[in-house]
């Protein structure tokens, strides 16, 4: 029976010491029965405060609203300006690399002007043509493949059909203009002449 009392006894005070613990968090919330207070029922000290307190607020917020608004500004000039950047200098390697093919033609030319430089010149232009190709080549463009092909409308244009027996039919047997790729993409088709069937065949 004495065992039952201390348990009673050991419960009481243990209600009685959250009861204290709430009543205490609820005092360490401090204004929360005055932020929930109408106000209707707040004095003119209170209101002047409430008033001041959301002042201040709206002041900080506006304060970073302008500070975004400045940084959003000066984000897009700088993308302007790298933007502007790009379009006047982005051709600025493909440039340094076609200097030496207009090098290598102004002297071809000037050989040209002697008349028993022939082979220099010959040279020269080979030495041009091939300065031209490895600078494109650089770039990503490469040849179609067309002589000896079958046709492919995809990368050749025929402008004319001849007969050759010697290859099949629809076969590219002339290659008229060089067609070009850029990163595997068509820039130029090439201009092809394609064989045919023999008429009496």
């Amino acid at each position: 029976m004495n065992d039952i009392s201390e348990a009673d006894r050991n419960r009481e005070a243990s209600r009685e010491k959250a009861d204290h613990h709430q009543a205490s968090d609820e005092s360490a919330g401090g204004g929360k029965e005055t932020k929930s207070k109408p106000v209707e029922e707040m004095s003119r000290e209170e209101l002047l405060q409430k008033l001041e307190e959301a002042q201040d607020t709206a002041d900080k917020h506006f304060d970073l609203y302008l500070r975004s608004q400045a940084e959003i500004e000066n984000l897009k000039k700088r993308f302007q300006k790298e933007k502007d950047g790009l379009i006047r200098f982005g051709n600025e390697a493909l440039i340094k690399q076609l200097l030496p093919v207009v090098d290598n033609l102004e002297t071809a030319l000037t050989h040209a002007e002697d008349e028993k430089a022939l082979e220099a010149l010959r040279e020269g232009v080979r030495l041009t043509l091939k300065g031209m190709r490895d600078a494109l080549h650089k770039e990503g463009v490469s040849e179609v493949k067309a002589l000896g092909e079958p046709f492919d409308p995809h990368f050749h244009d025929a402008i004319s059909e001849q007969e050759d027996a010697s290859v099949e039919p629809r076969t590219v047997i002339h290659e008229l203009q060089k067609g070009y790729l850029l990163n595997e993409r068509l820039v130029r088709p090439a201009t092809v002449v394609v064989s045919r069937k023999n008429s009496e065949g």
